[in-house]
Protein backbone atom coordinates (compact mmCIF):
# COMPACT_ATOMS: atom_id res chain seq x y z
CA UNK A 1 0.00 0.00 0.00
CA UNK A 2 1.06 3.57 -0.29
CA UNK A 3 1.46 6.02 2.20
CA UNK A 4 -1.44 7.68 1.49
CA UNK A 5 -3.34 4.20 2.16
CA UNK A 6 -1.70 3.61 4.79
CA UNK A 7 -2.47 6.80 6.31
CA UNK A 8 -6.36 5.74 5.32
CA UNK A 9 -6.06 2.50 6.86
CA UNK A 10 -4.65 3.28 10.26
CA UNK A 11 -6.94 6.53 10.78
CA UNK A 12 -3.79 8.68 10.30
CA UNK A 13 -2.56 11.99 8.13
CA UNK A 14 0.11 11.32 6.11
CA UNK A 15 1.98 13.97 7.80
CA UNK A 16 1.90 11.94 11.05
CA UNK A 17 2.80 8.98 9.19
CA UNK A 18 5.89 10.72 8.03
CA UNK A 19 6.67 11.57 11.25
CA UNK A 20 6.55 8.37 13.00
CA UNK A 21 9.29 7.26 10.24
CA UNK A 22 11.20 10.31 11.36
CA UNK A 23 11.38 9.21 14.44
CA UNK A 24 12.20 5.88 13.91
CA UNK A 25 8.87 4.42 14.97
CA UNK A 26 8.48 2.42 11.65
CA UNK A 27 10.61 0.94 9.40
CA UNK A 28 11.41 2.40 5.76
CA UNK A 29 9.22 1.26 2.87
CA UNK A 30 9.98 -0.80 0.15
CA UNK A 31 10.81 1.41 -2.49
CA UNK A 32 9.77 0.52 -6.20
CA UNK A 33 10.91 3.00 -8.80
CA UNK A 34 9.64 5.83 -6.92
CA UNK A 35 7.20 5.17 -4.76
CA UNK A 36 7.56 3.32 -1.52
CA UNK A 37 5.17 0.55 -0.39
CA UNK A 38 4.00 -0.55 2.81
CA UNK A 39 2.50 -3.44 4.67
CA UNK A 40 0.79 -5.42 7.68
CA UNK A 41 4.17 -4.58 9.30
CA UNK A 42 3.70 -1.28 9.56
CA UNK A 43 0.25 -1.17 10.30
CA UNK A 44 0.92 -3.90 13.49
CA UNK A 45 3.67 -0.85 14.35
CA UNK A 46 1.64 2.19 14.10
CA UNK A 47 -1.06 0.19 15.82
CA UNK A 48 1.29 -1.33 18.85
CA UNK A 49 2.96 2.34 18.93
CA UNK A 50 -0.79 3.89 19.88
CA UNK A 51 -1.57 1.24 22.74
CA UNK A 52 1.95 2.21 23.97
CA UNK A 53 0.96 5.52 24.11
CA UNK A 54 -2.36 4.67 25.84
CA UNK A 55 -0.25 2.90 28.54
CA UNK A 56 1.76 6.06 28.86
CA UNK A 57 4.84 5.47 27.05
CA UNK A 58 6.02 8.42 25.15
CA UNK A 59 7.30 8.00 21.66
CA UNK A 60 10.84 8.80 22.66
CA UNK A 61 10.74 5.40 24.91
CA UNK A 62 8.78 3.25 22.08
CA UNK A 63 11.66 4.29 19.76
CA UNK A 64 14.12 2.80 21.85
CA UNK A 65 11.80 -0.37 22.16
CA UNK A 66 11.49 -0.56 18.81
CA UNK A 67 15.30 -0.01 18.05
CA UNK A 68 16.52 -2.49 19.88
CA UNK A 69 14.15 -5.61 19.41
CA UNK A 70 12.71 -7.33 16.72
CA UNK A 71 9.17 -7.35 16.10
CA UNK A 72 8.17 -10.96 17.93
CA UNK A 73 10.17 -9.36 20.96
CA UNK A 74 8.47 -6.11 21.03
CA UNK A 75 4.79 -7.60 21.32
CA UNK A 76 6.74 -9.59 24.29
CA UNK A 77 8.26 -6.71 26.29
CA UNK A 78 4.61 -4.87 25.25
CA UNK A 79 2.62 -7.69 26.98
CA UNK A 80 5.50 -7.34 30.03
CA UNK A 81 5.19 -3.67 30.24
CA UNK A 82 1.38 -3.84 30.45
CA UNK A 83 1.59 -6.65 33.19
CA UNK A 84 4.04 -4.88 35.05
CA UNK A 85 1.13 -1.98 35.37
CA UNK A 86 -1.24 -3.20 36.43
CA UNK A 87 -2.81 -2.74 39.73
CA UNK A 88 -1.15 -4.97 42.12
CA UNK A 89 -4.65 -6.15 43.49
CA UNK A 90 -7.65 -4.80 42.23
CA UNK A 91 -10.75 -2.75 44.21
CA UNK A 92 -13.66 -1.06 43.39
CA UNK A 93 -13.77 2.07 43.98
CA UNK A 94 -16.54 3.53 45.64
CA UNK A 95 -18.16 7.54 45.70
CA UNK A 96 -19.32 9.23 48.06
CA UNK A 97 -20.80 12.83 49.08
CA UNK A 98 -18.24 14.28 51.16
CA UNK A 99 -21.48 15.07 54.28
CA UNK A 100 -21.71 11.12 53.68
CA UNK A 101 -17.70 10.16 54.40
CA UNK A 102 -17.65 12.85 56.67
CA UNK A 103 -19.86 10.63 59.16
CA UNK A 104 -18.38 7.30 58.10
CA UNK A 105 -15.48 8.77 60.15
CA UNK A 106 -17.57 10.13 63.04
CA UNK A 107 -17.07 13.81 61.90
CA UNK A 108 -19.07 17.05 60.81
CA UNK A 109 -17.84 17.56 57.84
CA UNK A 110 -14.53 16.35 55.54
CA UNK A 111 -11.26 18.67 56.83
CA UNK A 112 -10.00 19.86 53.35
CA UNK A 113 -6.59 18.99 54.93
CA UNK A 114 -7.00 15.61 55.42
CA UNK A 115 -8.83 15.19 51.70
CA UNK A 116 -5.39 16.34 50.50
CA UNK A 117 -3.04 14.20 52.75
CA UNK A 118 -5.49 11.57 51.41
CA UNK A 119 -4.85 12.26 48.15
CA UNK A 120 -1.21 12.05 48.42
CA UNK A 121 -1.69 8.89 49.89
CA UNK A 122 -3.19 7.62 46.70
CA UNK A 123 -5.95 6.28 49.18
CA UNK A 124 -8.28 9.26 48.03
CA UNK A 125 -9.43 11.36 44.47
CA UNK A 126 -11.65 14.58 44.34
CA UNK A 127 -13.93 14.51 41.70
CA UNK A 128 -14.58 17.57 39.55
CA UNK A 129 -18.05 17.65 40.83
CA UNK A 130 -17.02 17.66 44.23
CA UNK A 131 -17.70 14.33 45.33
CA UNK A 132 -15.22 11.99 46.94
CA UNK A 133 -13.68 8.60 45.16
CA UNK A 134 -12.70 6.54 47.88
CA UNK A 135 -9.84 3.94 45.71
CA UNK A 136 -8.98 2.19 48.43
CA UNK A 137 -12.01 1.34 50.56
CA UNK A 138 -10.35 -1.32 52.52
CA UNK A 139 -8.41 1.55 53.75
CA UNK A 140 -11.33 3.74 54.39
CA UNK A 141 -13.00 0.44 56.52
CA UNK A 142 -9.49 0.54 58.56
CA UNK A 143 -10.41 4.20 59.41
CA UNK A 144 -14.14 3.55 59.60
CA UNK A 145 -12.92 0.92 62.19
CA UNK A 146 -10.74 2.55 64.19
CA UNK A 147 -13.03 5.71 64.66
CA UNK A 148 -15.36 3.02 66.14
CA UNK A 149 -12.36 2.61 68.47
CA UNK A 150 -12.24 6.58 69.50
CA UNK A 151 -9.41 7.15 67.05
CA UNK A 152 -10.25 10.32 65.18
CA UNK A 153 -9.62 10.86 61.26
CA UNK A 154 -6.60 13.10 61.99
CA UNK A 155 -4.66 10.27 64.19
CA UNK A 156 -6.33 7.44 61.01
CA UNK A 157 -4.75 9.69 58.61
CA UNK A 158 -1.30 10.08 60.02
CA UNK A 159 -1.04 6.62 60.96
CA UNK A 160 -1.87 5.13 57.05
CA UNK A 161 0.90 8.14 56.26
CA UNK A 162 3.35 6.18 58.69
CA UNK A 163 2.03 2.78 56.75
CA UNK A 164 2.78 4.03 53.33
CA UNK A 165 6.27 5.14 54.28
CA UNK A 166 7.46 1.75 55.26
CA UNK A 167 5.13 0.18 52.18
CA UNK A 168 7.34 2.14 50.07
CA UNK A 169 10.38 0.50 51.10
CA UNK A 170 9.03 -3.21 50.99
CA UNK A 171 7.41 -2.44 47.26
CA UNK A 172 10.73 -1.31 46.66
CA UNK A 173 12.67 -4.27 48.24
CA UNK A 174 10.19 -6.66 46.22
CA UNK A 175 10.65 -4.56 42.97
CA UNK A 176 14.54 -4.62 43.29
CA UNK A 177 14.95 -8.71 43.76
CA UNK A 178 12.83 -8.91 40.84
CA UNK A 179 14.75 -6.95 38.68
CA UNK A 180 18.00 -8.04 40.11
CA UNK A 181 17.23 -11.63 40.29
CA UNK A 182 14.99 -12.60 37.20
CA UNK A 183 15.35 -9.49 34.91
CA UNK A 184 18.52 -8.59 34.80
CA UNK A 185 19.96 -12.11 33.92
CA UNK A 186 17.19 -12.14 31.30
CA UNK A 187 17.93 -9.07 29.73
CA UNK A 188 21.99 -9.96 29.66
CA UNK A 189 21.19 -12.86 27.95
CA UNK A 190 19.66 -11.37 24.91
CA UNK A 191 15.51 -11.55 25.88
CA UNK A 192 15.78 -15.10 24.54
CA UNK A 193 12.26 -15.35 22.85
CA UNK A 194 11.30 -18.84 24.62
CA UNK A 195 12.03 -17.29 28.34
CA UNK A 196 9.37 -15.01 28.06
CA UNK A 197 6.36 -16.81 29.20
CA UNK A 198 9.19 -17.80 32.14
CA UNK A 199 9.76 -14.37 33.06
CA UNK A 200 5.64 -13.63 32.62
CA UNK A 201 4.87 -16.31 34.90
CA UNK A 202 7.63 -15.50 37.24
CA UNK A 203 6.20 -12.30 37.76
CA UNK A 204 2.38 -12.89 37.91
CA UNK A 205 4.10 -15.69 41.16
CA UNK A 206 5.75 -12.42 42.68
CA UNK A 207 2.88 -10.68 43.46
CA UNK A 208 0.88 -13.08 45.93
CA UNK A 209 4.91 -14.35 46.97
CA UNK A 210 5.14 -10.06 48.31
CA UNK A 211 2.06 -10.04 49.81
CA UNK A 212 2.68 -13.52 51.77
CA UNK A 213 5.69 -12.68 52.72
CA UNK A 214 4.87 -9.17 54.51
CA UNK A 215 1.92 -10.59 56.17
CA UNK A 216 4.40 -13.10 57.64
CA UNK A 217 6.97 -10.65 58.49
CA UNK A 218 4.96 -8.53 59.67
CA UNK A 219 2.64 -11.06 61.95
CA UNK A 220 5.71 -12.16 63.76
CA UNK A 221 7.55 -8.24 64.10
CA UNK A 222 3.66 -7.55 65.40
CA UNK A 223 3.97 -10.59 68.10
CA UNK A 224 7.14 -8.84 69.06
CA UNK A 225 6.45 -5.62 69.45
CA UNK A 226 3.59 -6.13 71.40
CA UNK A 227 5.66 -8.78 73.55
CA UNK A 228 8.16 -5.51 74.38
CA UNK A 229 5.08 -3.21 75.04
CA UNK A 230 3.51 -6.02 77.31
CA UNK A 231 6.51 -6.00 79.18
CA UNK A 232 7.06 -2.26 79.53
CA UNK A 233 3.22 -2.05 80.79
CA UNK A 234 4.36 -4.70 83.36
CA UNK A 235 7.09 -2.96 84.44
CA UNK A 236 5.68 -0.11 85.14
CA UNK A 237 3.00 -1.25 86.84
CA UNK A 238 4.91 -3.12 89.21
CA UNK A 239 6.88 -0.25 89.93
CA UNK A 240 3.59 2.33 90.96
CA UNK A 241 3.31 1.77 94.56
CA UNK A 242 -0.32 -0.23 95.49
CA UNK A 243 -2.86 2.24 96.41
CA UNK A 244 -3.51 2.29 100.03
CA UNK A 245 -6.27 0.71 101.89
CA UNK A 246 -8.79 2.78 103.21
CA UNK A 247 -9.47 1.85 107.23
CA UNK A 248 -12.78 0.78 108.31
CA UNK A 249 -14.12 3.02 111.43
CA UNK A 250 -13.90 1.31 114.14
CA UNK A 251 -17.30 -0.18 115.26
CA UNK A 252 -18.48 1.97 118.31
CA UNK A 253 -19.35 -0.44 121.71
CA UNK A 254 -23.00 0.24 123.02
CA UNK A 255 -23.35 1.51 126.38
Amino acid sequence: MTIRQLAERTGMTVRNVRAHQTRGLLPPPVVRGRTGYYNDEHVARIEMTRDMQADGLNLEAIRRVFETSDGAAVEEIFDFTRALRMPFEDETPEIYERAELATTWGAKEVDPELIRRAEALGALRELPDGRLEVISPRLQQAAVELGKLGIGPEAAIATAEKLRRHADGVARVFVEIFVEEIWEPFDRAGRPEKDWPRIREALERMRPLAAQGLVAVFQIAMAEAVEKASERTLQAAAGKPAPKKRKKPAKRRGR
